[in-house]
């Protein structure tokens, strides 16, 4: 006689770039070992393909393309999924600002840690009077190299391609040129026509684009300062 299945239960939460309620269901043991075995490899390739094959089986709304969804999408769905696989709460260790070497421990509950927008953020840049940039957000494969590289690797050549991979279409009122036209050497020769301002506008693109924020406010043991702590950013939250 077989055992008897176990039910899974599944939850909801809203998705930061469009407000769409998707349905989820934690991660199983099978599929945290997949996670645990990509994340030793150090090897970018599994680490992706371990990430994009628990999220797909985990979404349980059809029609989510896992590669195609915004970083802050991507890592504010794995913190749930994590939250309700692992627990509710982390144990974070916080630097205190006031002397930059004192860490405390922290816990943070997942629920009241949201995606922070910023209200100047635009995905249209106006390059001059007749032409616009429109951009898109990294997605799955910018999410894995900034959360779980293992090289680490912030070059200047790297910050381009990726720069390079959030072009969507640049275009007037006349006319309209899609990123999906051209090559990436193309679209990097293109980057570098930009004059100073111009290129500032686009990293205040992703400077200003929405993110994995929460607020603390820890107290140093030694100086006894209180202070307020801002963490960004998956990685944030898993350090």
């Amino acid at each position: 006689m077989p055992l008897p299945k176990i039910a899974t239960p599944t939850y909801e939460l809203v998705l930061p770039s469009t407000g769409k309620k998707i349905k989820y269901r934690p991660f199983l043991v099978k599929e945290e070992k997949i996670l645990i075995l990509a994340l030793e490899s150090e090897d970018t390739k599994q680490i992706t393909n371990a990430i994009k094959t628990i999220l797909k089986s985990c979404i349980a709304t059809r029609g989510i393309k896992v590669e195609e969804l915004p970083t802050f999408d991507i890592e504010y769905i794995f913190l749930n999924i994590r939250g309700k696989s692992v627990g509710e709460s982390l144990d974070v260790l916080v630097t205190c600002p006031d002397d930059g070497e004192t860490q405390v421990e922290h816990k943070i509950y997942i629920d009241e840690i949201q995606v922070e927008k910023d209200k100047k953020h635009s995905c249209d840049i106006k390059l001059d009077h007749s032409l616009t940039l429109r951009m898109k957000y990294p997605s799955l494969n910018e999410f894995i190299q900034n959360n779980f590289s293992a090289s680490g690797d912030d070059t200047l050549e790297t910050s381009m391609d990726i720069i390079a991979s959030c072009i969507d279409v640049v275009y007037s009122e006349d006319e309209s040129w899609a990123a999906a036209d051209c090559t990436k050497k193309e679209l990097g020769e293109w980057l570098e026509t930009l004059n100073t301002s111009q290129f500032k506008d686009v990293e205040t693109f992703f400077e200003t684009m929405p993110k994995l924020t929460h607020v603390v406010k820890v107290l140093n043991p030694k100086t006894k300062v209180e202070s307020e702590v801002t963490l960004e950013g998956l990685t944030s939250f898993f350090a």
